[in-house]
C-alpha cells in the first residue's frame, strides 16, 4: 500500500518540481544582460527555495549552494519542502550559467533532480572529468578510452562521419589538448564559457545538435547531468579530478576514497527511481529562453522520471502579479 502512494506522489511530485524551475528561471531571466551574476543567482535562488516550501515531500538538500555558512538557502543539509511521508534528497543549481545570464548569452537555466534518500551521490565540490552521450551510443564509450576512440564510437553509434560529430567542450586551459585532438580528427567542436549540464543532456535529446560532452567540470553539476540521462536513457560517466590535498580531504569526508575510480550512472544516481527537471533561462540547444509580454511571462521546461521514460516539455505562461510571492525582481 505504501509503495502505491508513494507511485502517486511522484506522478504529481514531477509538474511541482516543473514549478520549482519555472519560478526560478522566470525570476533570474530578468537579470540577463545586466551584467550582475551574482543578483542572478540569489534571485533564483530565492525563488527556487520559496517554491519548495510548496511541495509536500521531506526534502534534504544534498547538492546546494555549498555549505550552510557560505550560503543563505538551498545549502547542503537544508530540509525544504512542506510534507513527511516522502522523505528524498535533492540536487539543486537555481542557476546554471550565472555568467551566461548577465552576459546575455546562450544555454542558461535552472535545474535540479529529486530521488528517494540516499540514492544520490553526494559529490564534493570540486572539479570531475566526464563524458556524456546518448541512448545510441550507450556501452560504446569509456573515460579510460582515448578521444579519437570516443568520437569514432559515438559516430558509428550514430551512423555520422567523425566530420558529422559535434562535441561539446568547456573552453577552458585544462582542455587544450582533447581540443587539439578533436581538431585532429576534423570533428565539430561546440566551445562554451560555462554551463555543461545543458549540453550533456541535449545529448539525448533529438534533434538537438549535441552529440558528446567532454572534458573536466564541476562534480556537482555531474550528479545532475546523470541524474537527466538516467531518465533519459544515455551514458554518463565521471571520475574525480582533485587539484590538491584539500579535495582529496573534501572527498574522503562525503566517503569517496577511491579518487580513480570511474562512477557510474548507477554510482551516481542509485536506481531509475529519480525526476529531473529544467527550465530554460537563456535560450539554448532544447530550451527556450524565458520570454516576457506585458505583465505576463512564458516558460519552457523539460520535466522526465526515470521510473517510467516519460518526457514532457512544457510550456507555460505566468501572470506575473498572482505569483509576487514567489518571483520576486
Amino acid at each position: 500500500m505504501t509503495e502505491r502512494v508513494y507511485s502517486i506522489m511522484e506522478r504529481e511530485l514531477a509538474m511541482e518540481f516543473a514549478r520549482v524551475t519555472e519560478a526560478a528561471a522566470v525570476t533570474s531571466a530578468r537579470w540577463w544582460g545586466r551584467g550582475d551574476k551574482i543578483a542572478a543567482d540569489d534571485a533564483a535562488t530565492s525563488a527556487m527555495r520559496a517554491m519548495f516550501d510548496t511541495v509536500n515531500v521531506d526534502g534534504t538538500v544534498v547538492i546546494g549552494e555549498g555549505e550552510m555558512d557560505e550560503a543563505p538557502m538551498l545549502y547542503i543539509g537544508e530540509k525544504v519542502g512542506r510534507g513527511k511521508h516522502v522523505q528524498v534528497d535533492i540536487a539543486v543549481d537555481p542557476l546554471e550559467g550565472t555568467n551566461l545570464v548577465a552576459k546575455g548569452l546562450t544555454g542558461a537555466i535552472t535545474v535540479l533532480a529529486v530521488a528517494p534518500r540516499g540514492c544520490l551521490l553526494h559529490a564534493p565540490d570540486m572539479y570531475m572529468e566526464k563524458i556524456a552521450v546518448g541512448p545510441e551510443a550507450v556501452g560504446k564509450v569509456s573515460l579510460d578510452a582515448s578521444v579519437a576512440d570516443n568520437v569514432r564510437a559515438v559516430a558509428k553509434s550514430l551512423c555520422k562521419g567523425i566530420q558529422d560529430v559535434t562535441v561539446v567542450v568547456l573552453e577552458r586551459p585544462r582542455h587544450k589538448a582533447i581540443i587539439e585532438e578533436l581538431r585532429f580528427l576534423g570533428t565539430r567542436i561546440k566551445l562554451i564559457s560555462d554551463g555543461d549540464v545543458s549540453p550533456a543532456v541535449a545529448t539525448a535529446i533529438p534533434g538537438s545538435g549535441v552529440d558528446m560532452v567532454l572534458g573536466v567540470g564541476g562534480a556537482p553539476e555531474g550528479v545532475l547531468a546523470a541524474a537527466a540521462l538516467r531518465c533519459l536513457g544515455g551514458e554518463f560517466q565521471g571520475r574525480l579530478w582533485p587539484e590538491d590535498e584539500e579535495d582529496l580531504e573534501r572527498a574522503r569526508k562525503l566517503g569517496v576514497h577511491d579518487i580513480k575510480k570511474i562512477l557510474l550512472l548507477d554510482d551516481l544516481v542509485k536506481g531509475e527511481d529519480v525526476i529531473f527537471a529544467a527550465t530554460g533561462v537563456t535560450d539554448g540547444d532544447f530550451l527556450k529562453g524565458v520570454r516576457y509580454y506585458g505583465n505576463s511571462a512564458t516558460t519552457h521546461t523539460i520535466v522526465t522520471r526515470g521510473a517510467t521514460g516519460t518526457v514532457r516539455f512544457i510550456e507555460a505562461q505566468h501572470s506575473m502579479d498572482k505569483k509576487a510571492q514567489y518571483v520576486r525582481f
